[in-house]
């Protein structure tokens, strides 16, 4: 069997799009789980659009979602140069070859003319399209020659042939069927000399031997011109498989109006780069069983275009955030902390220098409700410096201030009373808790002191709070809550 080669293609016009990432996952899929070769390939030429950096984003986000291609831009290989912009010669040289083959043209209409044509077909309930009246004049080749040396504007188009049914045999939708009737006669060649994405991307795949074509729905309606290409040079034409594009919730297409869209927005929040594969692996894929965790090493056994479905995946964040959750519990503590230590950086009361065995508790009472790794400051800032807080958080239920204040003093003799070998979570749970059993209600006792500690309505439990305080510290915190009370 020959060996797999796939590609990932995208142009360094902005951001790493989240949907992007998908494709270079499935691409990359194919051609690892049997051995074969992933590449990536810059399609740059489209030199109104390039935005600066945008390539080093494209290069990180695949590192960091561990997409590691064979062959790229910035580490070379065997078909490089890896850039289009880098490549324009043999696009020419083979924009040449189908002039002489009499499969293009050269077309010298200017815009206007092109409008105009435009405008009158519209008018006429037409699908608008080149009228091929240049393909008239390519006949005369003594008259082509002439505005070739005054230098006139011109593009090179393709010829489409006429009556003819082309087949796109795909691996995700089956065969579908274009009429020549139907398609354009498709600049291959723009006035500035570059390539358009139609002759550019159908000679790099096969010159870089690309066997499988994987990328999104959109380029469906073009590939029946690819593989006229691919016919026209006499050369194979590789498997083809169109993915369903990624959506918003309300079934439209994903844009960065209705939520982030770059790769970077979600690694600067600290999503993990395993709960983005995982979750990614599932908008357009199913393995058809209930199984929902994936490692890399297993959608590599299980991933099959055969399973992917037609339909649009929608991309859905609180799912994203149910997966993310799920990989921040695996992680080893210390490991967790290490992550955590970025996001903590410039909050009050400098957390990120605080003691490694400090931080690692604090981490490890947050880790159960983590969701991002970006949430981390706003769960754990309190334990660095008590918030400002209104005297009405530390209110359970009905009860009056003298009955709070009397709350939190005897809460206050208990830790006072307790020795500093036995100021544990434990020692200080059973205490507190038996105490409160004394009470209507246990929260008469435990809800004052968690937000005299905490200054938050949501915290982990009191005792947790108090001993990574410190008795000293806890103390304090519940001397200002009764100082608030009696001001």
């Amino acid at each position: 069997m020959p060996q797999i080669r796939t590609r990932f293609a995208p142009s360094p016009t902005g951001y790493l799009h989240i949907g992007s990432l998908r494709t270079a996952l499935y691409s990359y899929l194919v051609a690892k789980q049997t051995g074969g070769q992933f590449v990536l390939r810059l399609e740059d030429t489209d030199t109104k659009r390039l935005v600066e950096g945008a390539a080093e984003a494209i290069y990180s986000g695949l590192k960091w979602a561990g997409l590691q291609y064979d062959e790229g831009p910035d580490i070379g290989g065997p078909y490089a140069p890896y850039i289009q912009s880098q490549r324009l010669d043999l696009y020419r040289k083979y924009a040449q070859e189908l002039i002489d083959k009499d499969s293009a043209y050269y077309c010298f209409c200017d815009a206007k003319t092109l409008e105009d044509m435009k405008t009158n077909q519209i008018a006429k309930k037409q699908a608008p399209k080149y009228d091929q009246r240049c393909l008239a004049l390519s006949k005369d080749k003594d008259a082509v020659e002439v505005r070739l040396q005054q230098n006139q504007p011109r593009v090179i188009r393709m010829k489409i042939p006429e009556n003819r049914t082309i087949v796109v045999d795909d691996l995700v939708r089956g065969k579908v069927s274009y009429k020549s009737e139907e398609l354009d006669d498709q600049v291959l060649i723009k006035s500035d000399g570059f390539p358009t994405y139609h002759l550019a991307v159908v000679v790099d795949d096969h010159l870089m031997e690309i066997s499988h074509v994987t990328r999104t729905e959109e380029w469906l309606s073009s590939t029946p011109k690819h593989i006229l290409l691919y016919e026209y040079f006499g050369w194979d034409a590789p498997q083809w498989a169109h993915l369903p594009l990624l959506l918003n919730i309300d079934k439209t297409k994903m844009s960065k109006r209705k939520g982030d869209v770059a790769v970077e927005d979600y690694i600067k929040k600290g999503y993990l780069p395993e709960a983005m594969i995982n979750y990614l692996a599932f908008l357009g894929w199913n393995p058809g069983t209930e199984k929902e965790i994936y490692s890399m090493e297993e959608l590599l056994k299980d991933f099959s275009l055969e399973r992917v479905h037609k339909a649009g995946a929608v991309f859905n964040v609180e799912k994203l955030d149910w997966y993310n959750s799920y990989y921040i519990k695996q992680l080893p503590l210390e490991k967790l902390a290490e992550m955590c230590i970025p996001y903590l950086t410039g909050l009050p009361g400098h957390p990120e220098r605080s003691e490694g065995s400090k931080l690692k508790k604090i981490i490890a009472l947050e880790q159960e409700r983590l969701q991002t790794l970006s949430e981390i400051g706003e769960h754990v800032a309190f334990f660095f410096q008590l918030p400002e807080y209104d005297k009405t958080l530390l209110k359970w239920k009905e009860m009056t201030d003298e009955e709070i204040k009397k709350s939190l003093a005897a809460s206050q003799e208990i830790i006072a009373g307790l020795p500093d070998s036995e100021f544990t979570k434990e020692k200080l749970s059973g205490i507190l808790i038996a105490e409160a059993s004394k009470m209507k209600s246990k929260g008469e006792l435990l809800w004052p002191l968690r937000v005299a500690i905490s200054g938050q309505k949501n915290s982990p439990p009191p005792f947790d709070i108090a001993e990574i305080l410190g008795k000293k510290e806890s103390l304090e915190r519940i001397q200002k809550a009764i100082e608030k009370l009696t001001a």
